[in-house]
């Protein structure tokens, strides 16, 4: 199956077009977005998510303020599309890509001399980020496959495909890396508690593409490392410093349970999402609503008096990680991130 680009520029609008993928997978819904404050919204309610996908919304959404800016000064031009950059930025504050796109894509903007050459440089940069996003993912998904077996069950929680990305996708990058190479690949999808984006979005994708997937609940994954049904563990992440991976909350489980069974437990994810400043214990971890633990749909599941705590992410530290799969190649440990992200940085 081919699918619609995940976000993408649409010309005639000069406005985006993205996948709902809260709409998903009862049906597949394109929006059409013409304001930041629309796209900021899209953003906090995960119709656009996955941290690929992110950079290249945060890029688009600058090349959106751009052109729907009408200052003709060059300063308040600037500020006005900073302004909005600081608005998305502020949306998802644990994704490391979200601001670097926004700021790469601003890096182009300060460049230009005119209004029109900042205009143009926003939209040829977002237009350039979504570009490097989809060849990034057919590199992870190459360098990825080597590492899993010609036949056997890959465990991956969350959603880190095609619809986390421009295309092709990160974890399931390497998973449809390996099937296409021919190898006998079965996917167990978590559901991936509270929102499903494993039951909902990765189940999804690998049915439409004719890949054997099997969902399960979140809490079964050890039962079934334990009886061998599962030969290791593949997921995206959200950011990596050098210290620890932040991923969908409950990835930080399957490391501690494929390490306890001895499975590899292997990170996709571009450059990217490496953080080359924060250590792990300086990261906002980001918090959502309590609907989304309390309800089912419109059936109450969690008494009103009763808290709930609803973190979106949690931290897998890198002792825990068999490999780090990159659009340049795999890392392996013992692991230097903190020099690897700093020699990424000055070569960039």
């Amino acid at each position: 199956m081919t699918l619609p680009a995940t976000l993408s520029w649409d010309a005639e609008s000069e406005g985006l077009h993205f996948i709902d993928q809260t709409k998903l997978p009862g049906r597949l819904v394109m929006v059409s977005c013409s304001t930041v404050s629309r796209l900021a919204t899209a953003i906090r309610r995960l119709e656009i998510r996955g941290a690929p996908a992110l950079g290249v919304a945060g890029s688009f959404g600058i090349a959106l303020a751009a052109h729907r800016c009408r200052k003709t000064r060059r300063e308040g031009f600037l500020r006005e599309v900073e302004d909005a950059g600081k608005i998305l930025a502020q949306t998802r504050p644990t994704a490391v890509n979200l601001s670097w796109g926004i700021e790469r894509t601003l890096d182009a903007v300060r460049r230009g001399g005119s209004v029109a050459e900042m205009r143009d440089a926003a939209l040829s940069e977002a237009l350039t980020i979504a570009c490097e996003d989809e060849a990034c993912c057919h590199a992870i998904g190459g360098y990825g496959a080597a590492l899993l077996p010609d036949e056997g069950t890959v465990l991956t929680h969350c959603n880190a495909g095609a619809l986390a990305c421009s295309a092709w996708g990160t974890a399931l990058g390497v998973i449809r890396s390996a099937v296409r190479e021919g190898k006998k690949i079965r996917v167990i999808a978590s559901e991936t508690r509270p929102l499903l984006q494993g039951a909902r979005l990765t189940a999804w994708e690998l049915t439409e593409d004719g890949i054997d997937v099997t969902v399960i609940t979140d809490s079964m994954a050890a039962g079934l490392m334990r009886e061998g049904k599962i030969d290791c563990v593949i997921v995206g992440a959200d950011r990596i410093t050098h210290d620890a991976v932040f991923n969908k909350i409950g990835t930080y489980m399957h490391a501690v349970c494929a390490r306890h069974h001895h499975l590899p437990f292997y990170v996709a994810a571009p450059l990217s999402t490496f953080d080359p400043v924060h250590s792990a214990s300086e990261v906002v971890i980001e918090e959502r609503g309590r609907s989304e633990v309390a309800a089912c749909g419109r059936i109450t599941t969690v008494p009103k008096k009763a808290a709930v705590y609803n973190p979106a992410f949690d931290l897998t530290p890198v002792d825990l990680v068999s490999a780090i799969v990159t659009e340049k190649g795999v890392l392996q440990p013992p692991y230097n991130l903190k020099a690897f992200i700093r020699s990424r940085k000055t070569s960039t």
